[in-house]
């Protein structure tokens, strides 16, 4: 296969870099790498060399636009001159006019002035751990001897705040929280955390004898636990904290692409690399099964031109019966294929569907009504803001400009009575 064939296949793929692998300096029970117990010790990082092969195919093949993920573990004990040195490389072989993007999830316990002002510069958005309030946080997320890190966490917050530094919460739920839906979004709005998303916990203790992880909540508690939450995102249909989740309902209330992937028809095009370069196409499939070269040795155009790539992609379309009838298809699109039973051998036979389905019928359905509102409340903004440019409206049997494929007197043309009545 052609670079120029890449190019257009692959030009918006993103990448995610496990920057230190699991060396972590918090010891979290229910994280994959806890069997670092908060002591990292001596800290092996991406080689420099490898570093730059990948940057430079990378940058080759980006067609404009480049997008880097920055994990671990711990990403920050990599250093600072680690990162000064990656986007050193950005810059030096990025084409002209290339947008570059750089996250980076942390703990946020190591983040001082120096790596706030080092992320301002750079325009990082950062993802920071966080599991709630100190007595909630502070119960799981410990240093190797048992302390807790809210505080620590919330030092180095503060610092990003000092800098204007673009963050988000990511908040793992599980047993100790998942009844206190409506503590943590009071919690958010106290802080001022305006972005925030959940990740359902898991205990990966089973894989140390090769058993498959489990998920610390049931589809139930899940499910109640992001309709009490919706309650308090809802604000009687004017939203003002950002939750990952709901935001993706939302979308598709407004005909946007969801962009988070257990929302999507397809999984997106990524590529996970452990630190040591080994690629795979997904964070939940890094197993020799889906392995599809590595960085340091194989270029970049024969990795996402492997047919293991494309046996991935076809994982999340293959959806159960219950599925393919679903009144919720459109907002999962049958969820995350980690989250089905598959039975892999010669061929992936699909078992069961995906974990969290009762959960996602619980809250799409708990929503609907007032979601429809929110949606409303959005495309009304929406028309007044093209109102206000001075655009001329569509005519009346024209399509809507909101893209419901609906005629424009069928779809947001009263929208704009509505908003003139309300004034």
């Amino acid at each position: 296969m052609s670079a120029g064939c890449l190019t257009a296949d692959y030009g918006n793929i993103g990448v995610m870099w496990k920057t230190v692998s699991e060396a972590c300096n918090l010891a979290c029970d229910y994280c994959y790498y806890s069997r670092c117990g908060g002591k990292p010790g001596k800290i092996v990082r991406i080689d420099d060399a490898v570093l730059e092969k990948f940057v430079k195919e990378y940058m080759a093949l980006s067609n404009g636009v480049a997008k880097f993920a920055w994990q671990g573990g711990e990403p920050l004990l990599a250093g600072l001159d680690f990162f000064e040195k990656v986007v050193e490389l950005q810059a030096k072989y990025a084409p002209p006019n290339t947008m570059i993007s750089n996250s980076l999830q942390t703990n946020g316990t190591l983040i001082n002035d120096e790596w706030a002002r080092f992320l301002k510069q750079y325009n990082f958005l950062v993802g920071v751990s966080l599991d709630g309030p100190k007595e909630i946080n502070d119960a799981r997320r410990v240093t190797g001897s048992g302390a807790g890190s809210y505080d620590s966490v919330m030092r180095g917050i503060g610092h990003l705040r000092k800098h204007n530094v673009d963050f988000n919460i990511l908040t793992v739920i599980h047993e100790g929280n998942v009844t206190k839906a409506r503590e943590l979004m009071e919690f958010y709005k106290r802080e001022k955390f305006t972005f925030v998303q959940f990740i359902p916990g898991m205990d990966f203790r089973a894989q140390e004898t090769d058993a498959k992880g489990e998920y610390l909540i049931t589809p139930a508690e899940y499910g109640s636990f992001l309709c009490e939450a919706f309650d308090v995102w809802y604000n009687d249909g004017d939203p003002v904290t950002s939750v990952r989740f709901f935001d993706n309902m939302l979308n598709v209330y407004v005909h946007r692409e969801a962009e988070l992937c257990i929302h999507r028809r397809s999984c997106p095009k990524t590529l996970i690399l452990e630190q040591n370069g080994d690629a795979y196409p997904c964070d939940f499939f890094i197993n020799d099964q889906f392995k599809l070269g590595n960085v340091a040795i194989d270029s970049l155009a024969d990795i996402l031109s492997s047919p293991v790539y494309n046996e991935f992609l076809q994982l999340k379309p293959n959806l159960p019966k219950q599925c393919v009838s679903c009144e919720y298809i459109n907002l999962c699109h049958g969820g995350c294929p980690r989250n089905r039973t598959w039975s892999f051998g010669e061929d992936e036979t699909l078992v069961d569907v995906d974990y969290f389905c009762q959960s996602y019928k619980q809250i799409y359905s708990y929503a609907h009504e007032r979601m429809d509102i929110v949606a409303q409340n959005v495309k009304r903004r929406w028309l007044q803001e093209y109102i206000d440019t001075g655009l001329k409206l569509p005519d009346r049997n024209d399509a809507c400009l909101c893209g419901s494929g609906k005629k424009f007197k069928k779809c947001c043309e009263p929208l704009q009575a509505v908003g003139k009545s309300n004034k």
